[in-house]
């Protein structure tokens, strides 16, 4: 049996302002529309404009200029998996659904299960039996539904869909047709760092696991820079466990698609399993981001994403989740060899409470 280092917060961050408006929305005799404004009002008051902090500390350690991190933890649940989860909710809130399903390693459950216990929609979460989340309390207090079956989180995700299928309930599982929305929902991540920065970074790194985060910040980009918004598109750097993510494996094998690795060679840690997988679901999508701007994938070690968590406690007083330290271990690295010019560099983190 796993234990599951996902991130582990001691109540889920809601304003008594947000809880009012969830009593509005889930009262089934108001109209829909209206329904559907105030939990609008609920993604606007919660969700997204998220810290960015310049790190001095790390500055000074790694010699470089102008190191951003773009703080995740701000979130209600604690990681950028609410900006997804929210805006899947209110999907199915929209397309009148009564339920909301989803297979899930942890983080992305729990965001999904305040979302839904919110909107007033019920949900059910499908587990891997392999494995034991620490967040099961936080999705069962939430009125979620969980339920573990056997096989991969892969297997899970499949399966999971099926039974939403069968039983018409919404699927919030990652791919597929959701792979737009979500992508869109991060893609607002792209707007907030221009907004804070005034243009955007020369690189953006980003952990990397099914691609969704990396590839929805980059098409944010995208869509700013033709817009006449940003001078420029970051080259989007793409970082994971060690030879255990197809993203990564497939760009620096020089492969034009995003090939699955061969399940049996996956093997989870408490410290890399937030990024671990055999096949990515929106890997094609990642894929073409990083080689589209110009960027790179880095392999990066569990016990260097340890250490990064330890020195980040250390030096800029934040609680991360070592996982996601993997883009920022690659950011620097780069720096190492490259010697980057003073410029905005910008590392995407989320928080372990």
């Amino acid at each position: 049996m796993n234990l599951k280092d996902g991130v582990k917060t001691a109540e889920n961050k809601v304003s008594g302002e947000a809880r009012k408006l969830s009593v509005f929305v889930r009262d089934t005799s108001k109209s829909l529309i209206d329904r559907l404004e105030c939990y609008e009002d609920i993604i606007n008051l919660e969700v997204g404009d998220t810290g960015l902090n310049r790190a001095k500390n790390l500055e000074r350690e790694f010699n470089i200029r102008q190191l951003y991190i773009k703080y995740e933890g701000d979130n209600p649940t604690g990681t950028q998996k609410d900006r997804i989860a929210f805006a899947q909710v209110y999907d199915a809130l929209r397309r009148e659904f009564d339920t909301v399903s989803l297979a899930t390693c942890g983080n992305y459950g729990v965001a999904v299960a305040l979302a839904a216990n919110l909107a007033g929609l019920g949900c059910r979460i499908y587990i891997p039996d392999s494995y034991n989340t620490e967040r099961f309390e936080e999705m069962e207090a939430l009125g979620a539904d969980i339920v573990q079956m056997k096989g991969s989180y892969e297997d899970v995700v499949r399966q999971s869909t099926l039974l939403a299928q069968q039983h018409q309930w919404y699927d919030a599982n990652p791919g597929g047709v959701n792979t737009p929305l979500q992508i869109t929902a991060y893609s607002q991540m792209a707007f907030e760092l221009v907004e804070d920065l005034g243009d955007a970074p020369k690189y953006c790194a980003c952990p990397v696991s099914n691609g969704t985060l990396l590839a929805g910040i980059y098409r944010g980009f995208v869509s700013l820079y033709k817009r006449g918004k940003t001078s420029r598109i970051p080259k989007m750097i793409a970082a994971s466990s060690t030879r255990k993510n197809p993203i990564v494996s497939s760009f620096r094998s020089g492969l034009d698609y995003c090939k699955d690795l061969n399940p049996e060679s996956i093997k989870e840690t408490k410290y890399n399993e937030p990024l671990v997988n055999w096949h990515s679901f929106d890997g094609e999508e990642a894929l073409y981001a990083i080689r589209q701007s110009g960027g790179s994938a880095f392999n990066v070690s569990d016990k260097k994403m340890k250490e990064m968590s330890t020195f980040l406690l250390k030096k800029e007083g934040m609680r991360i989740l070592p996982a996601s330290t993997a883009g920022l271990i690659a950011l620097l690295e780069m720096n190492e060899t490259q010697n980057f010019e003073p410029d905005r560099y910008v590392a995407v983190l989320t928080a372990k409470h």
